[in-house]
């Protein structure tokens, strides 16, 4: 728990030329050169804007890539997040924090001050990136990865946007690390994932997934309702050992009872059996559903629970609060901000009893 410490500061210096270019086209990906202070000591950087939707909003996202010297906190690129749409900046460190508690690779992250040439940005979150250094960090086996991307990274033969057969199922994925092989690798599962029988399912699919992993992943998105979490916003790591997929959240802001907008999201929205191709046949296996089972009345008496988790969502509310105050962005909403450890609290016991209520239906 970061409590008790202060939060470090990012001073960013971009020419203002550079800073015009950057704003003149917020979908362009090409980075500006800049230069970020942390601790006294001067990087030379990469930046330019992250995401999606997110980059109308006016508060604005980053990737940051260290050129000089070429590695900051043994990584070579880190993502700085605004939280914009979420009232209490808090739901996706504590979703990364929750996965990660639940036995799931999951990115690190930590609370940042953000100042542009001399003024204060605002309150930030760095974001791991998933990436080689990523495994290097948790002495993990080399290995591919791949980013989910849209609607098409499904586990299925058709596209969850336009509901036809995938002219390729490389769609929804882009490669992080790896070869062509890695490549082809990622399309047998997938095509496994379609085509094997279901009498052969449970016997098969361990040679291609790591099941238990991904049942905690499963049960990580359930609890969290992070709906999108099952299309995407995740990525795919192959441990180079066991050559089994892994599923790595990410991007878990829109959870703990708010949707993308940060409008309410009921605890009863997503169904304990979640979604996609393979959770279905996953689920569809005596052995593997039991499994679930077990698994998620495991984290429902050790971890999501007020118990658990109240301390750590003060303790993160209370450290960010001040920091609240010197953001222009969200600061005249420090009122709705003060209200979202109750709001969150109450999610947690009205899912938890949603999620008991079902564990039945899983026999």
């Amino acid at each position: 728990m970061d409590n008790g410490m202060k939060i470090p500061e990012y001073q960013l210096f971009i020419h203002p030329l550079d800073l015009r270019e950057l704003r003149n086209d917020i979908w362009c990906d090409d980075p500006v050169a800049a230069k970020l202070t942390l601790n006294k000591k001067k990087y030379d950087i990469d930046i330019a804007y992250r995401g999606s939707h997110i980059r109308d909003f006016r508060k604005k996202s980053y990737h940051v890539s260290f050129y000089k010297p070429s590695t900051y906190r043994n990584a070579k690129e880190v993502h700085i997040n605004a939280e914009y749409k979420d009232p209490s900046l808090l739901r996706n460190k504590l979703s990364l924090d929750f996965f990660n508690e639940i036995g799931c690779l999951s990115p690190k992250s930590r609370f940042v001050f953000l100042k542009l040439n001399g003024k204060n940005e605002g309150l930030y979150l760095e974001l791991e990136s998933v990436d080689e250094f990523f495994l290097a960090n948790r002495q993990l086996p080399k290995g591919p990865i791949f980013y989910a991307v849209d609607g098409d990274a499904n586990f299925s033969l058709m596209s969850d946007l336009d509901k036809e057969v995938k002219k390729s199922l490389e769609f929804g994925y882009e490669k992080k690390i790896g070869t062509a092989q890695d490549e082809y690798n990622l399309q047998e599962m997938i095509i496994k994932i379609n085509t094997i029988s279901r009498e052969e399912f449970e016997r098969e699919i361990v040679k291609y997934l790591n099941v238990d992993k991904y049942l905690r992943w499963l049960a990580g998105v359930v609890f969290t309702q992070n709906f999108d979490g099952f299309v995407h916003n995740y990525a795919l790591y192959q441990n180079g050992d066991t050559g089994l997929f892994e599923v790595i959240p990410w991007d878990y802001d829109a959870t703990w009872g708010r949707d993308v907008n940060g409008e309410v999201m009921d605890e009863d929205y997503l169904r304990i059996e979640g979604f996609n191709t393979l959770t279905a046949r996953i689920l569809d296996v005596k052995t593997f559903r039991g499994q679930y089972k077990n698994l998620l009345k495991g984290i429902l008496s050790n971890q999501f629970n007020l118990e658990y988790m109240k301390p750590k969502i003060q303790g993160m509310h209370d450290l960010i609060r001040p920091y609240i105050q010197k953001d222009s962005y969200v600061k005249d909403n420090i009122h709705i901000f003060d209200k979202e450890p109750d709001y969150i609290f109450d999610y947690i016991e009205a899912r938890a009893n949603y999620i008991s209520n079902r564990l039945d239906t899983l026999d």
